[in-house]
């Protein structure tokens, strides 16, 4: 197996308004996340969130501590959110074993324990992407499934952002230290997601979109609402939010994304809206 990662810097907005194409897709696009037998990682300063996929196909992948973390174990001071996007698989925490099924969620919480992952198939392989955040102490570990999520539904097709909003690692479901997580599903016909856009200083947030159809592409929308800018992005990508920034997107088609939360709070509706008109 191999682990790559790498670490992302925070970017002043003043600096991030001036980015060309080249250098926003650097600093806030995550590309190359599922590599047969690989577990790849980007450690961002956005409040030390992680983000990342793994692939097992030949052999079970560990998620192994990075340089960074100057730790012994990965979990020994973070908490842990992982959602399969790929066919049936297993995570093993100390020798527990969760079966994952497509588009289920599993926490484990903070401790210095072993994390193995495994596909059920190596013809079709499991795909785990994960976040992950800093703990100051230990959550128990929970398996949460679309039944267990509060589903808020939201949008119209008139207005072509009718989608569903999964909220599964949660503080409603279950206790975490600062990381939420969540799977949002727009329904065919249905291209725009977080609208009206909005900011919640308190809090950074990862986007990672699937179930984009092949051919297909989103156009993420980010930067300060007065100063936006976009990220033309292919499924199985994620993107980086700074707490500045809005998060919104349009697509060819719809789609899935996953979104991922650090902060100082875990207050869902702590956000601060701007109506379209006010977007620049």
């Amino acid at each position: 197996m191999k682990t790559n990662y790498e670490i992302r810097y925070s970017s002043h907005p003043r600096d991030a308004k001036g980015y060309d194409t080249e250098r926003l897709r650097h600093e806030f696009l995550v590309e190359g996340l599922f590599v047969a037998d690989e577990v790849n990682m980007v450690y961002s300063l956005y409040d030390r969130l992680i983000v990342g996929g793994i692939m097992p196909v030949k052999e079970q992948l560990v998620l192994e501590t990075i340089d960074p973390l100057k730790a012994d174990y990965f979990l020994t001071r973070r908490e842990l959110g992982i959602f399969n996007v790929g066919a049936s698989g297993k995570v093993i925490v100390e020798g527990k074993v969760y079966e994952l099924n497509y588009k289920e969620a599993l926490y484990i919480g903070s401790g210095e324990r072993k994390v193995v992952f495994e596909s059920n198939d190596p013809k079709e392989p499991a795909k785990f992407y994960f976040n992950s955040a800093t703990a100051h102490r230990n959550y128990p570990d929970k398996k949460i499934t679309k039944a267990d999520a509060v589903v808020a539904e939201m949008g119209s097709m008139e207005r072509a952002n009718h989608r569903d909003i999964n909220k599964m690692l949660v503080s409603q479901v279950l206790p975490t230290c600062q990381l939420q997580m969540g799977m949002t599903e727009l329904k065919p016909g249905s291209i725009w997601n977080t609208m009206p856009a909005h900011t919640h200083s308190r809090r950074m947030e990862a986007y990672f979109y699937f179930e984009v159809p092949e051919g297909q592409a989103v156009c993420h929308f980010m930067g300060e609402p007065t100063e936006t800018r976009h990220i033309w992005m292919k499924g199985d990508q994620a993107v980086i939010s700074p707490e500045w920034s809005i998060h919104s997107a349009a697509a060819t088609s719809n789609y899935t994304f996953i979104w991922g939360m650090a902060g100082e709070n875990l207050d869902y509706g702590d956000q601060d809206f701007y109506k379209e008109t006010e977007l620049r």
